[in-house]
């Protein structure tokens, strides 16, 4: 009598338990064995447990393939799903093979779970395995299809069969997935409204008023922000290390539209030295909004509001602090677009840097978040989902970056990005973010999503306290020698990534529907060597979870405080110098209620769950083999050194940088 060992555990999150009925059946080589219902002494399969069982064969069943769950209802109970984690089966031959789960099973569905060492499709031999790897494949096909009209970031990307749960195939917690834009907002409101903040339309009576929006929600970086918003050091240094750290560029000569004179900025450079000399010396830093241009901002109170696509000059000065030194506001210069310097009137140098921040806050919100990570990691996910089969080196190493990442899309295009979102209030609305979008996608490079060229194509490798590149440039460097273990092990020769077609398939899918097939932003649509796997991979995963960090978790820190950067600004721009004050800034901020929005806003994108996974953890086992284990294992030793280093750098800063620290970095993007 041949023997089997079952593991059978259970997810511990809420409701993962079942009373129902489950049977096991086991496929090898030689045989199967009898379906069997999995039933010991007292209850069975509740929360957070492993239950142990025995099934009994005749003979042995050979070399182990397949195990099939099936779940029975119980008597005639509501629906009751289970949340099976994994099962461990021991052989009678003493092999002890894990077959992983990680999802909901419903009562009258049938689960076949693959196990054993990670499996490329040129490595199936069984006729069963490679039968269930295409039934596999085309069920999926069926379940995730793509949109015929193409890749519109600002609808709905992909289409799920309508009878089919989304949490099928995304393995998460139907009850825990209502997601923070519902519970948090709920939250948020509850004091604003208490406050009668929600709604209004006054207009703030004084800058300091805004300080009591919040009485309990405030961070140590929101309480500096309040208090240093006007300085020209610190709003430098917000385009080296807050929420949009990708804009900024060295300047070599000043584009033929911005006539910045040297008379006009000779007294804010070092004594003795030209702006020639200092763009020579690599001092000199431009931010140009020139995507923006010509798009038509949004109707607000019967006039439409204005945009400012306008271009900043920064200066590196001799204590390496980043100084704003001029700014223009539209592309064409004129006399009703002057140039504004840092010994203007103080209100209207206050509103040529709050209205480029306007600018610069919507440029982020909808390309640098929205699209080159939310949207570009839903692309990423539903590939991986569509062509890669569950035993796939590549869907083991993957599938944990993609956690969350299409309910929260999905729930994120109705409440933030959606006609009637969060974002529709802003200068631009809907309509004008969706353009930025489009123009931004026929022009992104893969070149630009990959930290190292990033860096080096703007011209930043030198440039003090900036410890976004700092932090980043090692989390790239970790992330990409864990990816190239992961990948040697699995690929050792190009020969190996050439033959696997379902690798080719995937890469080919994200080419032609993440960035429209365009050969000119140079994503690989075919992959020929493995250094070309590591390297895409590794930009993968740097932007489901480091990129986004990055974009996304300081904006309470930086935005909950409006001066300092508001996505809506109601007045015009100023045309002509020393006609402006503080009326005027009160005047163009949004008003109580709309502030009051934003600020929600803010709270609720930098909110974690109750259940984060931090960067580097995977609770969920999916790898069978040692090797892969052990890379895991070191992968996670580097993300702590350096979590330790980060902190204790940041410990001697006035204003610390956390957003790169990898414990405090996720490891998918789930808000």
């Amino acid at each position: 009598m041949a023997e089997y060992k079952l593991e059978v555990s259970t997810g511990d999150m809420e409701y993962a338990g079942t009373w129902d009925h489950i049977y096991v059946t086991l496929f090898g080589t030689e045989g199967q064995s009898e379906r069997t219902e999995l039933d010991n002494y007292g209850t069975d399969f509740t929360t957070g447990t492993t239950g142990t069982y025995t099934i009994d064969t005749g003979d042995s069943l050979g070399k182990l393939l397949l195990v099939k769950v099936e779940k029975d209802p119980y008597l005639s109970l509501p629906e009751d799903q289970w949340y099976c984690s994994k099962i461990v089966v021991t052989t009678p031959e003493e092999d002890v093979i894990l077959f992983p789960c990680y999802k909901w099973v419903s009562s009258g569905e049938l689960v076949e779970l693959r196990g054993g060492r990670a499996m490329k499709v040129s490595e199936e031999e069984h006729p069963l395995l490679i039968e269930h790897r295409k039934k596999e494949l085309a069920l999926k096909k069926s379940l995730y299809q793509m949109d015929t009209t193409g890749f519109q970031y600002c609808d709905n990307v992909y289409v799920l069969e309508q009878n089919t749960s989304i949490n099928i195939i995304m393995l998460f917690n139907p009850v825990h997935c209502v997601f923070p834009f519902f519970n948090l907002s709920y939250f948020s409101d509850t004091e604003l409204k208490y406050k009668g903040l929600v709604g209004s339309t006054e207009q703030w009576k004084s800058i300091d008023d805004m300080k009591d929006i919040f009485w309990y929600k405030k961070t140590t970086m929101s309480e500096y922000v309040t208090e240093h918003w006007k300085e020209d050091d610190f709003y430098g240094s917000q385009f080296l290390n807050s929420v949009n750290p990708n804009v900024i560029k060295r300047c070599s000569e000043l584009p033929p539209n911005f006539p910045v004179t040297e008379d006009m900025v000779k007294p804010f450079l070092e004594e003795d030295s030209s702006l020639e000399e200092e763009m020579e010396d690599g001092n000199i830093f431009i931010c140009d909004k020139k995507e923006m241009d010509g798009i038509p901002a949004r109707h607000y109170n019967g006039e439409r509001l204005h945009v400012t696509p306008g271009l900043c000059l920064f200066y590196l000065n001799p204590e390496k602090k980043l100084m704003p030194i001029a700014i223009q506001l539209h592309q064409q210069p004129s006399e009703q677009n002057p140039i504004f310097l840092p010994s203007d009137p103080e209100t209207d140098w206050l509103l040529a840097k709050m209205f480029f921040k306007n600018a610069d806050l919507m440029d982020h919100q909808a390309v640098h978040h929205l699209m080159k990570t939310h949207y570009l990691a839903e692309a990423y996910t539903i590939a991986t989902l569509r062509n890669f089969p569950v035993i796939h080196p590549i869907y083991k190493l993957l599938i944990p970056h993609f956690r969350y990442t299409l309910p929260i899309n999905t729930d994120g295009r109705k409440t933030l990005f959606g006609p009637e979102g969060a974002l529709s209030i802003s200068s631009l609305g809907y309509e004008g973010l969706t353009e930025i979008q489009r123009r931004s996608l026929s022009e992104l490079t893969y070149s630009s999503l990959c930290l190292p060229e990033n860096i080096t194509a703007r011209g930043l490798e030198s440039i003090p306290n900036f410890y976004y590149r700092d932090d980043g440039l090692k989390l790239w460097n970790i992330i990409n020698s864990f990816v190239t273990e992961i990948v040697e092990h699995y690929y050792p020769s190009d020969c190996e990534v050439e033959e696997d077609s379902e690798l080719q398939e995937w890469i080919s899918e994200i080419f032609t529907h993440g960035v429209l097939g365009n050969k000119a932003s140079g994503f690989p649509e075919c992959f020929h060597t493995v250094e070309e796997v590591i390297k895409f991979i590794t930009m993968v995963i740097f932007t489901v979870t480091a990129q986004h960090s990055a974009v996304n978790d300081g904006q309470f820190d930086y935005t909950s405080w409006m001066p300092n950067g508001s996505l809506l600004m109601r007045k015009p721009p100023p045309t002509t110098k020393g006609e402006s004050s503080m009326d005027t800034i009160l005047e163009t901020l949004p008003n109580v209620g709309e502030t009051a929005s934003f600020a929600a806003l803010a709270w609720i994108l930098t909110e974690k769950y109750t259940d984060v996974v931090p960067l580097g953890t995977y609770p969920e086992e999916r790898f069978d083999e040692a090797p892969p284990k052990q890379m895991i294992k070191e992968f996670q030793e580097e993300l702590s050194n350096l979590s330790e280093a980060i902190t204790t750098r940041n410990s001697q800063l006035k204003v610390p940088y956390t957003y790169l620290n990898p414990a405090e970095i996720e490891n998918s993007i789930t808000i």
